[in-house]
């Protein structure tokens, strides 16, 4: 089982789709509130999903995969957040054109050519996440690019959407919406498939990122950004990692994936050397057991049998051993068989599905396994299966099996799946091709003139990749920069180091260090905006506080709203007082205070008297003068 791999040697490559919420005050296409999220509802609508056929007369094999589900569908509908558009009850309205303004910007800043037309295409789903079994969706950017490691990392296009519902449960044949999130914007952001190691993976994730937070128009928080990863090896096949919902977790998705994809192709070559090399070579026979299961102490059986389901026994001629062979890190490819049963067939129970080499211990398990490969006829190269639950879906287990295997003649499936905690996936959907897109026929086109194209040019703030520069010239630490790009602190330093004059290291220190330590210990300091920053840095500039006291003063403010910096220096006490007056409130600091065991050095001890000096003076003094008085009041007393 392979644990390490070497990425350049296997042709590992990853693309990806990243999606960033638009923050607009309306969704994208009816005029609900967009953000306002609900965890109680009004109403309930069931809808059931059948495939339409394309413009080329075709169906997508991913809508015939979620129709076999049979699915019913429940979305759960808020009066405050959801209209008859988002129950497709009413044509949509004209396309929200603050969501359209944001979108050319993200595509701007990353030098894209923006579509001077904007059309309005259908994607179709029918998972049951947008109740029209369709996205609505537009591409508004194309061959843009973005400053990576040392070279140009490709961005294809950038499209506006509309964003799909939350999901609450699923369940067997039932899966149930909510409706808040839905017709939220959105951008895709897709680049071209040239990261090369998990680690660019993240990296290309992140930088996604600070360029969409640094326009200042995006939402930020749980749930408000998802990246998509495309991974394939050499020899392999393009499998989509859906919904990874922060850039550390794909580091180990994408590693687990390459680890998946050359053991798939060993699979594959496996099965030929067994000589299943075409779809005819894999014979499975499906055959109700229920019978040999009755009165065994083996609970998943009970229940299905109590409950008026079946149990199958499903055959696989020449298949001994196949189901243990190793996939993912500490998976094997029953878990890959598992992962289509509890999609499609929707047999959710534990266990989906057993190998009849890996049974579980039960009472008189010897005579169970003998009648099974009877009534099977298993032959000595043979393996079977058990599944369990309603007959229908039993066959339709049956047939996923058959499948699985027959797709893995070929290697690795296209598929999307699903981020897993610990870095593992599982199957989700077969991988949508072009037949699901067609134009949207409610929706008139957005022309796009040279003079809006403009106006969004000039709304553009500095790249991240300037900031960096331009606080690496401060020498402001990268994380730190990092911090306020992805914050949207940027704008405030700007506004404060222009308004008051101040450092631009200091700014950035107070705002992207202090500020942070602030907001870790619950403080709300997002309260605070450029206003309220700028009157505290100018009383720091002004002479009447210490550095010390502007987090102190923040603190305040933030816990207090509308509280001005004046009024807050006021009440807390803070302002700087001359040396004559604050000197007389620390007069018994001295080195006896501080008993060091250890050998401390003078300025370790100085740092303590310094900083117990700083609490009792509560900003009426600068640091660098208390110190500084120490220092000469510690020498007198010395004799030094």
């Amino acid at each position: 089982m392979l644990e390490r791999l070497d990425y350049q040697a296997v042709g590992l490559i990853s693309g990806l789709e990243v999606h960033q919420q638009l923050l607009t005050r309306e969704k994208l296409f009816c005029h609900c509130p967009a953000g306002l999220y609900t965890e109680d509802h009004d109403g309930e609508v069931l809808r059931h999903m059948r495939p339409t056929l394309s413009e080329l007369g075709v169906y997508d094999g991913t809508a015939l995969m979620e129709f076999k589900t049979k699915k019913e569908i429940v979305y759960l509908l808020n009066q405050k957040n959801t209209c008859t558009y988002e129950l497709d009850d009413t044509p949509p309205f004209l396309v929200n054109q603050e969501a359209i303004d944001i979108s050319i910007e993200l595509c701007l800043s990353m030098g894209m050519d923006i579509i001077d037309e904007i059309h309005i295409a259908r994607k179709q789903y029918l998972d049951g996440s947008i109740p029209t079994g369709f996205q609505r969706t537009a591409i508004v950017g194309m061959n843009g690019s973005l400053p990576f490691k040392g070279r140009d990392l490709t961005v294809t296009h950038v499209s506006i959407e509309e964003d799909s519902c939350r999901e609450v449960e699923d369940k067997g044949h039932r899966i149930i919406w909510r409706t808040d999130r839905l017709g939220m914007p959105l951008t895709e952001t897709v680049t071209g498939p040239e990261l090369v190691t998990p680690q660019e993976v993240r990296d290309a994730i992140l930088l996604c990122g600070m360029v969409a937070r640094n326009t200042g128009r995006v939402r930020t928080g749980i749930g408000a950004s998802r990246q998509d990863v495309n991974v394939s090896v050499r020899g392999g096949d393009r499998v989509e990692i859906k919904g990874v919902p922060k850039a550390g977790y794909a580091m180990k998705l994408v590693h687990n994936e390459g680890i998946r994809q050359v053991n798939l192709l060993r699979f594959r070559d496996e099965l030929h050397r067994r000589g299943m090399r075409e779809p005819g070579d894999i014979r499975i026979t499906a055959v109700d057991v229920s019978e040999i299961f009755e009165g065994v102490e083996l609970g998943f059986t009970q229940n299905t049998l109590r409950g008026g389901g079946r149990v199958f026994g499903v055959k696989l001629e020449g298949g001994r051993g196949l189901a243990q062979f190793p996939t993912q890190p500490d998976t094997t490819f029953l878990d890959e068989l598992s992962g289509r049963i509890r999609v499609i067939a929707c047999l959710d129970d534990a266990p989906i599905v057993l190998s009849g080499h890996v049974m579980p211990e039960f009472p008189g398990k010897h005579k169970i396994m003998d009648r099974l490969r009877r009534r099977l006829r298993l032959g000595e190269n043979d393996d079977f299966y058990i599944v369990s639950g309603p007959e229908a879906d039993c066959r339709t287990a049956a047939e996923e099996i058959r499948l699985r295997f027959v797709d893995a003649q070929k290697g690795v499936p296209q598929e999307t799946r699903q981020a897993l905690a610990g870095g593992f996936t599982t199957f989700e959907r077969i991988l949508p091709g072009p037949d699901r897109m067609y134009p949207d026929t409610d929706s008139p086109p957005t022309r796009v003139t040279a003079e809006r194209v403009a106006q969004a040019r000039e709304r553009l703030r500095p790249a991240p990749w300037e900031r960096f520069r331009q606080f690496g010239a401060w020498q402001v630490p990268p994380e730190t920069t990092e911090y306020l790009i992805r914050r949207g602190g940027m704008a405030i330093v700007d506004a404060v180091v222009e308004h008051t004059g101040v450092d631009g290291l200091v700014a950035a220190i107070e705002l992207g260090q202090r500020a942070k330590s602030l907001s870790r210990k619950g403080i709300p300091i997002e309260r605070l905006g450029a206003p309220e920053w700028v009157e505290i840095f100018d009383l720091y500039t002004g002479g009447q506080v210490p550095r010390e006291a502007i987090h102190v003063l923040a603190g305040h403010m933030a816990l207090h709203p509308g509280t001005g910096a004046a009024a807050a220096m006021a009440h807390l006490g803070i302002g700087i007082q001359p040396r004559e007056q604050w000197s007389l409130e620390i007069p018994g600091l001295s080195m006896e205070e501080y008993r060091a065991d250890l050998g401390d050095c003078d300025g370790k001890r100085l740092r303590f008297l310094a900083g117990k000096a700083m609490r009792l003076l509560r900003g009426k003094a600068p640091a660098r003068e208390v110190a500084e008085f120490l220092r000469t009041s510690l020498c007198q007393e010395a004799g030094r």
